[in-house]
């Protein structure tokens, strides 16, 4: 007879990608995770897991039983939060993926706020630019500030997220500064490599204005951007949400070159078909409230 923890555990080795990982997220011994592992294979009569010493992987009966597995542990672990919820309060797991430098400077003030409140929660955190995958990497959900580019998400607006073309006032007295977008292509550019392009973009009636800089940095964080940027090396184009202070206080000067970038908003996406959890919604209305309209860190 299949156990429900046997299902819980494959789950967490298919999405931590190891038995040592899947472990240690299930706070178990490797030797447990194991057994529960050898045991629903058993129960099953298939092979889940191709096991070696370098890599584990999923057999074709593992794909496609994992799926559904995925499916049942989050119904029962939303059931048993909803049992809770009717006492009043909001407990277990909830893990979300959030952009590290975003996290670092605005999640903190918020979530810790929102975990006093609600003690029963256990919240996973991981800091990380990379594009997420959902449903194979078992997130409840993503924070991401830019465009949605995965049609499977459904994406609640917490705030605004301002981009503005910025540099040092060091970096303009000896270089000019731009008044129209074609005065760009004379400068140099910090890009931000996750994007995939290194130009400066902007919409139009028109169409969009691209125009192309001299490169001098691209790099995949926006933290080394403003470094880059209030060292002097260039114009970067980033969000007012890690530049604000900086223009408040003079140290970068934002640069009206007579355009202005696509607006974007800094959202929490969950999958579609899934239905949100309590948590879930508590934690965005929590961001939503801490972040404000407009939001705080508006020069």
């Amino acid at each position: 007879m299949m156990k429900l923890d046997g299902i819980a555990t494959f789950v967490a080795v298919a999405e931590a990608g190891s038995i040592s990982e899947a472990a240690r997220r299930l706070r178990l011994s490797k030797s447990v995770v194991s057994d529960r592992l050898v045991e629903l294979e058993r129960s099953l009569g298939v092979r889940l897991v191709h096991r070696s010493t370098r890599r584990l992987s999923l057999t074709e009966d593992g794909i496609t039983f994992r799926e559904r597995a995925s499916r049942i542990v989050h119904e029962v672990e939303e059931a048993i939060a909803e049992m809770a919820q009717r006492s009043g309060a909001l407990v277990g797991p909830l893990r979300i993926s959030a952009p590290v430098t975003f996290g670092r400077m605005h999640l903190g003030p918020a979530v810790y706020p929102f975990l006093a409140k609600h003690p029963g929660i256990e919240l996973t955190l991981d800091l990380d630019d990379r594009r997420i995958d959902l449903s194979a990497e078992g997130y409840d959900a993503v924070v991401r500030h830019g465009p949605l580019l995965d049609s499977r998400l459904v994406a609640w607006r917490l705030a605004p997220s301002r981009r503005v073309l910025v540099a040092s006032p060091e970096y303009l007295a000896r270089h000019g500064t731009p008044g129209a977008a074609g005065d760009l292509e004379a400068h140099r550019g910090i890009f931000y490599t996750n994007r995939g392009v290194d130009d400066w973009r902007f919409p139009g009636p028109g169409g969009a204005t691209i125009v192309r800089g001299r490169t001098a940095l691209r790099v995949n964080n926006g933290d080394m951007m403003r470094d880059a940027a209030l060292s002097g090396i260039g114009i970067a184009l980033l969000p007012t949400f890690i530049v604000g202070p900086d223009i408040a206080s003079g140290r970068l000067q934002a640069i009206d070159a007579g355009v202005r970038p696509a607006p974007e908003f800094i959202y929490v996406a969950h999958l579609e078909g899934r239905r949100p959890s309590a948590k879930l919604r508590a934690f965005a209305e929590c961001l939503r409230e801490a972040f404000g309209e407009p939001p705080y860190w508006e020069p």
